[in-house]
């Protein structure tokens, strides 16, 4: 799910899509309108679930989409390698995420933890 907003209303630590991936802007520049041409905005933003960096410029007033982020718990049903399975707490759907390299020693099973959701996708990711 995505909704519209414009450009120039985007802030550091805020949600945007580009290249039709979820993305958290790391650092937003605006610079000023010259004798031609409309003020444009600069966001550089790190992608959520891949890590990778990516930028776009255009005008403040273009519009853009932004993602629903959704925060939610589960349980930790089991661990098997690098995978755990976890149980919803609100809807008690069952499914398995792979286990980030640096939250291996904090997913415990039995425990419960938080993960994101955005446009079908799922990662874990801790308070």
């Amino acid at each position: 799910m995505k909704q519209q907003s414009e450009l120039g209303s985007v802030k550091e630590g805020k949600y945007l899509l580009i290249d039709e991936e979820p993305c958290v802007a790391v650092s937003v520049q605006h610079s000023k309108p010259g004798k031609h041409g409309a003020a444009k905005a600069r966001v550089d933003a790190v992608g959520i679930f891949d890590g990778s960096k990516r930028s776009i410029v255009q005008p403040v007033s273009a519009r853009i989409y932004v993602p629903v982020v959704e925060r939610k718990s589960a349980q930790v049903l089991s661990i098997s390698g690098d995978v755990a399975q976890l149980m919803d707490t609100s809807d008690f759907s069952t499914f398995e995420l792979p286990i980030p390299e640096d939250l291996k020693d904090k997913v415990v099973q039995g425990e419960e933890i938080q993960y994101i959701s955005s446009m079908g996708k799922m990662k874990i990711q801790m308070r």
